[in-house]
């Protein structure tokens, strides 16, 4: 693939999410051909069951966007040592109704960041499982646990650490790949 769209959902909905400023790096940094684009789940109510037969639109919004793009980056922090409840939410909302997920066949990373060195892993071990269950196949090198030190990602996505910067242009790089070999390619006229 020579041009690829890749949505990136924040699993915090919080205005300081330090994941957030993780995306807009992420963003900023993507190699030429690539266009990082959020797909916000602010707005998705709570997920029933009771929905299955009449989506609402927000949600019928969250699953074509999904479907829109090449791949889909999940940024996500750590709480109580697994995801946070609203990007749960968001996944069973992309998940149903059943036989119809959007997650289905589309090439997924994870990523995340926290004070410390690891703060994202047990919550990522919990997101590979079910991005497992909505067989969305998942890069699994390089692992993505950022470690945010105070600075290190400006508000707009600037990387203050050349080290920072450049694991997470060859992390972007190994998505792009993973990406490339999940393309569709064009049926034969």
């Amino acid at each position: 693939m020579t041009e690829r769209t890749i949505g990136y959902i924040v699993g915090s909905i919080s205005s300081t999410s330090i994941n957030r400023r993780l995306a807009k790096a992420l963003e900023r940094l993507a190699p030429a051909g690539t266009t990082l684009k959020e797909i916000p789940i602010a707005d998705l109510p709570f997920y029933s069951q009771d929905h299955d037969a009449d989506f609402p639109q927000v949600a019928r919004d969250f699953k074509q966007a999904i479907a829109d793009v090449d791949g889909v980056i999940i940024v996500t922090p750590e709480y109580s040592r697994s995801i946070p409840g609203v990007l749960k939410n968001a996944l069973d909302w992309a998940a149903r109704p059943y036989g119809e997920g959007a997650f289905d066949g589309k090439p997924t990373a994870l990523i995340g960041t926290s004070g410390s060195a690891i703060g994202t892993a047990t919550a990522q071990q919990h997101l590979k499982a079910i991005m497992s269950h909505l067989n969305a196949p998942t890069m699994g090198q390089p692992e993505g646990y950022v470690q945010s030190q105070p600075g290190v990602f400006t508000d707009s996505g600037e990387v203050t650490n050349d080290e920072t910067a450049e694991f997470l242009v060859g992390y972007l790089t190994a998505f792009n790949a993973l990406v490339d070999r999940y393309a569709k390619t064009p049926a034969a006229v």
